[in-house]
């Protein structure tokens, strides 16, 4: 270890350079003067403000519910798609008559049950062509009046409409056979716009609602510094009412090396250089209740905390003293090693 004169002259060393370093020129370009505005401007906790329309962007999900999907005439049927069938002259006395919901089977046929013939083949027929198939087929079951009226209950399209969509890397969200939209950067009604567009090369007037089902791409940042020993980015959801209280909160508070000073580094708008600080009372938000400086947080804010300034000096202390220590300490067990062996002495085992 080292001596008591020897751990003063490191440490006023360390000192000295540290003094000289911050009264020294900055060669740096000086920063602009923060950008300032009226404090009542700025939402805060009592005084918060709605966030500006939403703009999609990956990887949010979309949630599209489909209202009105109806294929342009003249249809063609496709397997999962589901028929509604009505035929008058099939009897409906004990419950098997023909008058429901029937769905076309991977396979292209719909099931008329064992009393009007079984399958009949319906894909890639038109109502008109159905009506005509079906009527066969009731006519070789045995039916004077094989009139039946074919119509489109569902679409398989609905099935690949509705739901949650992600929207990819490229800025799409994906309508199975209707193809691909691109919606990143669109509020929910050009989204609404863009889909309905894409959905009538194939649908006839289609009505659709867009929501958004999980809000992933709007984010805020805590950043911590350890004291020297890294900063740590802590990258949080922004769901529209977090305070600078809520962003501590939501990284478990203070640090212990954490200092009282804090603030929010507010993005300037393009082409400005200027910086926007918004210096934080933390003592007056945490402990007395004061509102003034508990921010409103918005999407792509970061919350900086600093270290406490006796912390940061003892850890570099300890990066410069800890490698001289160890030479020292390397040294004087070498040394004594060597006297002992030239001595003659084996440490340890009592004999001389």
């Amino acid at each position: 270890m080292l001596g008591s004169r020897t751990r003063r002259r490191v440490l006023g060393a360390v000192l000295s350079a540290g003094l000289v370093g911050g009264a020294g020129c900055n060669t740096a370009p000086p920063h602009k003067a923060a950008a300032t505005m009226p404090d009542f401007e700025v939402p805060k906790e009592l005084n918060m403000t709605t966030h500006p329309p939403y703009t999609v962007a990956a990887p949010d999900i979309l949630r599209i519910d489909a209202s009105r999907l109806i294929p342009l005439p003249p249809y063609k049927i496709e397997p999962l798609d589901a028929l509604y069938l009505f035929a008058p002259g099939a009897p409906a006395d004990d419950g098997g008559g023909v008058n429901g919901i029937y769905p076309v089977d991977p396979d292209g046929t719909i099931n008329l049950g064992p009393k009007f013939g079984g399958q009949v083949r319906v894909a890639d027929l038109t109502a008109v062509d159905a009506e005509k198939a079906i009527a066969k087929q009731l006519l070789r079951a045995g039916l004077k009046d094989s009139t039946v009226s074919v119509s489109l209950a569902q679409s398989k399209g609905v099935q690949q409409v509705r739901g949650e969509h992600l929207i990819g890397p490229d800025g799409t969200v994906n309508l199975g056979t209707y193809g691909s939209v691109f919606v990143a950067g669109m509020t929910l009604p050009q989204v609404k716009a863009c889909i309905e567009q894409q959905l009538s090369r194939k649908l006839l007037k289609p009505e659709v609602t867009v929501d958004v089902a999980a809000y992933n791409s709007k984010f805020y940042y805590v950043i911590t510094d350890f004291a020297g020993n890294g900063e740590q980015v802590q990258k949080l959801p922004a769901t529209g009412n977090e305070t600078v209280l809520d962003a501590v909160a939501n990284v478990g508070g203070l640090s212990a090396v954490s200092s009282k000073k804090l603030w929010v580094a507010r993005p300037a708008p393009p082409g400005e250089q200027c910086d926007q600080i918004l210096p934080v009372d933390w003592k007056g938000i945490s402990r007395r209740g004061h509102t003034r400086t508990n921010y409103q947080i918005l999407p792509g804010d970061r919350v900086f905390i600093m270290s406490q300034p006796l912390s940061k000096l003892d850890t570099q202390m300890g990066r410069v003293i800890s490698p001289i220590e160890r030479v020292f300490g390397a040294t004087l067990l070498g040394y004594t090693t060597v006297r002992s062996i030239s001595t003659g002495q084996i440490v340890g085992s009592g004999v001389r």
